[in-house]
C-alpha cells in the first residue's frame, strides 16, 4: 500500500508545478508555489517545529500570534495549521493534503476556517458580528479564525476581542497575524503564543527562486535570478513576484545596474556621472523616490557586506562585489550618503520636484566641498587621511624641494606673513623697511616651523603693548644718510648686497634656523623679540620685586643690533631709575630661559619723537613717599551715630 503522506505530497507537488493550461487563467507564482505543509515552509524552522509538535502531541493552544515582515509565511503557516487540525488522516502532525477538509481549505471553501482582514473589517460592529458566531459548531473538529493585520483593529474592536480571546470555546483556535506587533494591545499579546517570523537569507531565497525557475519552466539566466533576489529584500513573496515580472519582460532588468552605476559614480566623486546615472534610471521608469529607496538598500547591503557579510541580503557571489564598492566609497561617505538620501526621501513628501531634491542630495554626497555639515567635514578629513596613508585615490606626491634655493624677496615675505595671519602692507613714505621687515620676518619664522605653538602664542598684555607701540615705532624717521645707527638684521625685505662674480650663500627666511650668527644678527642662544615679549608678560615680570615692576612694566622689547635684547622705556628719568634693577631683570630672564640672557635698557624712540622732552616730564619719586598714618578704627555704633545724628539704639 502506498504511503498516504507520500501520495499527498506528490499530488500537491503536481498541482503546484504543473504549468497553467491554455484554458485556465494564469496564476501568479507566489500563489502557485504557496507551501502546503510545515515542511514546505522555508526559513522558519523555529515556528514550524513548535506547531508540528503541538499538533502531533495534541497540545494546541487556543490563540497564536504570528508577527514578522511581509512575505515571510505568516498567513500560509496559519492555513497549514488549520489544515493539520482538521485533516482526516494527518501523518506525524502534517496534513495529507488529499482529504476533503484539506482540499476545501486549500480552495478557500471550508466552513471550518474563517479569514478576516482587519485592515478593512476593523470596526466594533464587524468584530461583534464575527464573535457572535464563535460558539456555533462546524463540520470539522476545529474552528479556526485567521485575523490578518490585527494591529489595525480599532481600540473598541480590540477590546471586544479580548474576552473571547481569553476564554474561547474548546473547539475554537484564533490565529492573529501582524506586521507591526508593537501596535497590538499588550493584553492581546499576553493571551496568545507569540511566534516571530524572520526575513529569509539570501541563500534561502536564491535556492527558492532557482527551484521555481526550473520547476515552472522559465529557464531564466542566473543574473535574472540574482536580480529577483536583490529586489526581494528577504521576502519570499516579493522574490517570486519579481521573478514573475522578469519572466514576463523576457530580458534582464537594468534597474539594478542603474543603482550600481550610481554608486560607482559616488565612489569616483564625479557629480556629472551621478546626474547621468539619475537621468538614466528615471528614463527607465524608476521614479526618484524608488531610486532613492533602492540606493539606500543597496548601500545598506554594501555596508553589511563590508562589516558583517553574513547579514547582507544578497547572493554569496555578490557579497565580494558590494564589499569592493564599500571600500571604494569609504565608511564615512557610505554612512553619510545613507543619511543624506534618507533625509531626502523624507523631504520629497513636500517637494515640488522630488528629482531635484534627490539630485541635490547626491551632489552634496559626491562633492564634500559643497556640504558644510559635520558629516561632510568628517568625510573630507578622512579622505585626506587616506591620501596621506597612500590608500586613497588621487594621491599626489608633494613637490621635491629645490636644490638651489634663491633669496626670498619682499613679496615672498609679505605672502608668508599674510598666510600666518600677520597684516602686511607695502612700504610707503610713512613706513620703512626696518619696521615692516621684522613683522614679516617673525611671521615667516612662525610659518616655517620655528617656535612651537606654546612659544608662538603671544600673551594678551604683551600683544596689546606691542600693538599700541607699533604706530609710534613705524612713524620714526629713518636715520640720515651716512649717520651711524644701530645695525639692522638682514631680513627678506633687505637682502645682503652680493659681490659680483663671487658665489653667495643661499639666503634663508628668518627663523628657519639659528646657525652661526652673521654680523648684525642675533646670536643663536639669545631669544628673539616674540619669545622675550611673551615670557616677559606671562612669567618674568610677575617674579620681580615691586619697585622693579614699577619702573620696568612700561617697557617693551624692540629690535636692535649688537646681539642683546633691548627693553625700551618711556623716558630717560625712568631709564635712570630702572638701571638699579637691571641685574634683577637679567637674572629673572636667565632663570626662565635656562641660559644667560643679556639685557640692555634704552629710551623708546617712538616716545621721544612724539612725546614731550624727557626733562620736562614729571614723575613720581618713590623715595620721597612715606606711609600714611594708620586710621583709627571707629566702632560701628559710632559711625551710625555720626551718619544719622540724634539716632537712638534700642535693645
Amino acid at each position: 500500500m502506498a504511503d498516504p503522506q507520500e501520495a499527498g505530497r506528490a499530488a500537491s507537488a503536481s498541482d503546484n508545478l504543473a504549468p497553467t493550461s491554455a484554458g485556465a487563467p494564469y496564476q501568479a507564482l507566489y500563489r502557485r508555489y504557496r507551501p502546503q505543509r510545515f515542511s514546505d515552509v522555508k526559513g522558519q524552522p523555529h515556528v514550524t517545529r513548535a506547531l508540528l509538535n503541538s499538533v502531533r502531541e495534541g497540545r494546541v493552544a487556543h490563540a497564536y500570534l504570528f508577527s514578522g515582515p511581509r512575505g515571510t509565511g505568516k498567513t500560509s503557516t496559519a492555513r497549514i495549521l488549520a489544515m493539520a487540525l482538521n485533516c482526516a488522516a494527518p501523518v506525524d502532525g502534517e496534513p495529507d493534503g488529499t482529504c476533503a477538509s484539506c482540499l476545501a481549505i486549500k480552495n478557500g471553501a471550508s466552513m471550518d476556517v474563517f479569514e478576516l482582514d482587519a485592515a478593512s473589517n476593523r470596526k466594533l460592529d464587524e468584530m461583534r458580528d464575527l464573535l457572535s458566531r464563535v460558539a456555533l459548531g462546524t463540520p470539522g473538529r476545529w474552528k479556526v479564525y485567521i485575523i490578518d493585520e490585527v494591529h489595525q483593529l480599532t481600540p473598541d474592536a480590540a477590546s471586544a476581542l479580548l474576552k473571547t480571546l481569553e476564554e474561547p470555546p474548546s473547539h475554537v483556535v484564533f490565529v492573529l497575524a501582524t506586521t507591526d506587533p508593537q501596535r497590538v494591545l499588550p493584553t492581546i499579546v499576553s493571551r496568545a503564543q507569540h511566534f516571530e517570523f524572520h526575513l529569509f537569507s539570501a541563500e534561502v531565497l536564491t535556492a527558492l527562486v532557482e527551484e521555481v525557475n526550473q520547476d515552472a519552466g522559465l529557464h531564466l539566466p542566473p543574473e535574472v535570478v540574482q536580480a529577483a533576489v536583490r529586489k526581494a529584500r528577504g521576502s519570499a513573496r516579493d522574490a517570486l513576484s519579481a521573478l514573475d515580472q522578469l519572466a514576463s519582460a523576457g530580458e534582464e532588468a537594468h534597474q539594478g545596474d542603474s543603482v550600481a552605476d550610481l554608486v560607482d559614480a559616488l565612489g569616483q566623486r564625479d557629480v556629472g556621472a551621478v546626474l547621468e546615472a539619475v537621468a538614466r534610471a528615471t528614463s527607465e521608469g524608476m521614479g526618484p523616490r524608488r531610486l532613492g529607496t533602492e540606493l539606500v538598500e543597496h548601500l545598506r547591503n554594501a555596508f553589511l557586506a563590508a562589516q558583517a557579510p553574513s547579514l547582507a541580503q544578497v547572493p554569496g557571489d555578490a557579497v565580494a562585489q558590494l564589499a569592493g564598492q564599500a571600500s571604494r566609497l569609504g565608511l564615512p561617505l557610505l554612512v553619510r550618503t545613507m543619511e543624506v538620501v534618507g533625509q531626502a526621501l523624507v523631504d520629497m513628501r513636500d517637494s515640488v520636484d522630488p528629482r531635484v531634491t534627490l539630485e541635490l542630495a547626491l551632489m552634496r554626497c559626491a562633492s564634500p566641498d559643497v556640504g558644510t555639515s559635520p558629516a561632510a567635514l568628517l568625510e573630507r578629513i578622512e579622505r585626506l587621511e587616506r591620501q596621506l596613508a597612500g590608500a586613497g585615490p588621487g594621491l599626489v606626491a608633494p613637490p621635491a624641494p629645490s636644490t638651489a634655493p634663491t633669496a626670498p624677496t619682499a613679496a615672498t615675505a609679505r605672502q608668508v606673513a599674510s598666510s600666518a595671519g600677520t597684516p602686511t602692507s607695502a612700504p610707503g613714505p610713512s613706513s620703512s623697511p626696518a619696521t615692516s621687515a621684522p613683522a614679516a620676518s617673525q611671521a615667516a619664522h612662525r610659518a616655517s616651523g620655528g617656535p612651537g605653538p606654546a612659544q608662538a602664542k603671544m600673551a594678551l598684555g604683551a600683544f596689546l603693548k606691542e600693538r599700541a607701540a607699533a604706530p609710534a615705532s613705524s612713524a620714526a624717521p629713518p636715520p640720515p644718510a651716512g649717520a651711524p645707527g644701530p645695525a639692522q638684521p638682514a631680513t627678506a625685505a633687505q637682502p645682503a648686497p652680493a659681490t659680483q662674480g663671487a658665489p653667495q650663500p643661499a639666503a634663508a627666511l628668518p627663523g628657519q634656523g639659528r646657525a652661526t650668527a652673521q654680523p648684525g644678527q642675533r646670536p643663536t642662544d639669545v631669544p628673539d623679540r616674540d619669545e622675550l615679549t611673551k615670557a616677559w608678560g606671562d612669567h618674568v615680570l610677575s617674579r620681580l620685586s615691586k619697585p622693579a615692576r614699577l619702573y620696568l612694566a612700561n617697557g617693551r622689547f624692540i629690535e636692535a643690533g649688537g646681539g642683546q635684547p633691548v627693553l625700551a622705556l618711556p623716558d630717560r628719568t625712568v631709564l635712570e631709575r630702572a638701571r638699579n634693577f637691571l641685574a634683577e631683570a637679567q637674572g629673572a630672564l636667565s632663570a626662565h630661559f635656562g641660559r644667560p640672557v643679556p639685557l640692555q635698557l634704552a629710551v623708546d624712540p617712538g616716545v621721544d619723537v612724539a612725546g614731550t622732552p624727557p626733562e620736562e616730564a614729571e614723575h613720581l619719586d618713590l623715595d620721597e613717599l612715606a606711609e600714611a598714618a594708620p586710621v583709627p578704627e571707629v566702632p560701628l555704633e559710632e559711625r551710625i551715630l555720626q551718619t544719622f545724628p540724634g539716632s537712638l539704639f534700642q535693645e
